[in-house]
């Protein structure tokens, strides 16, 4: 036999007889979900993946058949343990998110039960997808922002998260890594507009900046913090003027939630702890427990079509520690 070939088939033979066992069906299960995303793998990573893959289905299983307000299911993340998944989906740099006293003005309601700006007329664009880049706070802040422009124009744009990786960093953003909407919404205001997508095309890694300020199609005149841990005031926000963008901690049951209304033992509710920027684009209420309704960046298979419920009115996960929406400039 070809000397080159033994270590090549010791390593595999290893490798086979030393993981735990599986059986045919969850070999066959794998390989279906491999062919939904569209995954491949070298041999030797394939057996890795099986192996996470399935603890990954196990915890699913023991968590649905628990007593949870939400349940669990395999997704695009479900060949990942936790550690990888936090690497690349969410924000590894400290952020400095608290406004301690916000500027944000409160009426005293009263308010709806309920509200969905998906449902108020054309005013949130589709779920878009952010790839293995912790750029979350691109996505919350052109959701945002696109947003608040079409319901004072009318006029619904797509916005360049790509232009916010590349060229926000003055504003302590850091491309992949993380930053945060307000900041964000800071460097747009400054910067005198943010281009569009199509104009500047989301490639989920870091470049150099090529703003082209002719081509700028939105603006900021403002930029409007919630106080730190004010619910109230974020329902305030949502109910009377627009979606509002949001930071909390991502927890290990998280990157698995399926549908139901998020709820966490586990997760941090202070502002050192979020690693994850979204889009508050709603509330309801469900068999009493009142919830967000969330727009997520991780494409529309995850989740509820890419949307997620989270309790609210109990800063869950720290989801109130520092949310914020722009002003547009019109």
């Amino acid at each position: 036999m070809n000397r080159l070939i033994l270590p090549v088939l010791f390593a595999v033979l290893y490798q086979v007889h030393t993981l735990p066992l599986h059986t045919e069906e969850d070999e066959y299960l794998f390989k279906s979900w491999m062919s939904q995303y569209n995954n491949k793998y070298e041999i030797n990573e394939y057996y890795q993946r099986l192996q996470t893959f399935l603890e990954n289905k196990k915890k699913i299983e023991r968590h649905n058949a628990g007593n949870h307000k939400f349940s669990m299911g395999l997704n695009q993340f479900s060949d990942m343990t936790f550690t990888e998944f936090k690497k690349s989906y969410l924000l590894t740099e400290p952020q400095n998110c608290s406004a301690t006293r916000g500027n944000h003005v409160s009426s005293n309601g009263p308010y709806p039960d309920m509200i969905d700006w998906r449902t108020k007329g054309h005013y949130v664009t589709d779920v878009k997808n952010q790839g293995a880049c912790g750029s979350c706070w691109t996505f919350s802040t052109t959701g945002c922002l696109e947003s608040v422009t079409a319901i004072a124009t009318g006029k619904l744009l797509q916005l360049a998260e790509q232009q916010l990786v590349d060229c926000a960093g003055a504003f302590d953003n850091h491309g992949c890594n993380g930053g945060l909407p307000s900041h964000a919404f800071e460097y747009i205001m400054y910067n005198k507009g943010l281009m569009t997508e199509q104009d500047y095309p989301y490639k989920a890694i870091q470049g150099e900046c090529r703003f082209k300020p002719e081509l700028a199609a939105a603006f900021v005149k403002d930029v409007v913090n919630i106080t730190k841990y004010d619910e109230m005031g974020m329902v305030d926000a949502v109910a009377r003027l627009n979606p509002v963008s949001l930071a909390y901690e991502v927890t290990s049951d998280f990157m698995h939630y399926r549908d139901g209304i998020y709820t966490s033992t586990k997760c941090h509710n202070t502002t050192d702890m979020v690693n994850h920027a979204v889009l508050a684009v709603g509330y309801a209420e469900q068999n009493g427990t009142p919830y967000w309704i969330v727009k997520n960046s991780w494409g529309t298979n995850w989740g509820i079509n890419g949307y997620f419920y989270i309790e609210r009115g109990k800063n869950m996960c720290g989801l109130a520690a520092c949310s914020s929406y722009p002003l547009p400039l019109v």
